[in-house]
């Protein structure tokens, strides 16, 4: 499978919403991703279900909804029909059983995401019961940090984890996604890079686009 990238939207130019996601969905994002955050479990706040329907309406690639919210599975219904997977921190909720279900019942697949400071082992019960896992490779709840180098042992892990147990789940990865680094994150097994700020503080997306995913012209 071809590495694939899926654009944050929360560097975009709002004022201009419809144009962007046209624009980077023509330069090669494979899909677009939501960063749900509700300033609680995270210290920011972001946009509600009036941008993810605006998303949903606009573009005809996947749309992923990473809930960055405590009690996520309050959120669920609501982002649902914008969605087509839905991912939410294990950390956030006390009920990762009703969230795994309630997204499969809303039509959406389900993902689980987690932080840094995480223990990977803390996935294993679930592994096999979800489409995508989101490994945070900086902390959550702001765009353009730097990528913390870490976070490829922690891909590798996974990867091996996938292959031992002959898994399906995706390995998608978030926070200081660039050009610079986007070749050692595909090598230690991601499948799908997530970039928000290194695509929409570019000069051409296409470029970038092209560069995170090790692609020349």
């Amino acid at each position: 499978m071809s590495i694939r990238v899926s654009a944050s939207i929360l560097d975009c130019d709002f004022r201009r919403l419809e144009q962007e996601l046209n624009a980077v969905v023509n330069a090669g994002a494979d899909s677009i991703h939501l960063d749900i955050m509700d300033g609680h479990f995270v210290p920011n706040l972001s946009y509600g279900t009036p941008i993810a329907r605006a998303v949903r309406n606009t573009v005809k690639v996947p749309v992923y909804s990473h809930l960055m919210v405590l009690a996520p599975e309050k959120m669920i219904a609501r982002f649902a029909p914008y969605s087509d997977i839905i991912i939410f921190h294990i950390e956030a909720t006390t009920e990762p059983e009703k969230c795994l279900s309630e997204i499969r019942q809303a039509g959406c697949q389900p993902g689980i995401s987690l932080n840094p400071d995480t223990p990977l082992d803390n996935l294993l019960p679930w592994l096999s019961r979800i489409a995508d896992v989101l490994i945070m490779s900086v902390q959550p709840g702001f765009g353009g940090q730097q990528f913390i180098p870490e976070s490829l042992n922690r891909i590798a892990r996974l990867c091996q984890w996938r292959a031992e147990k002959n898994l399906k789940f995706t390995i998608s990865v978030d926070g200081g996604i660039s050009p610079a680094n986007s070749a050692q994150v595909i090598q230690a097994g991601a499948d799908l890079l997530v970039a928000g700020s290194t695509i929409f503080k570019s000069a051409d997306y296409q470029t970038t686009i092209r560069a995170l995913k090790c692609l020349t012209f």
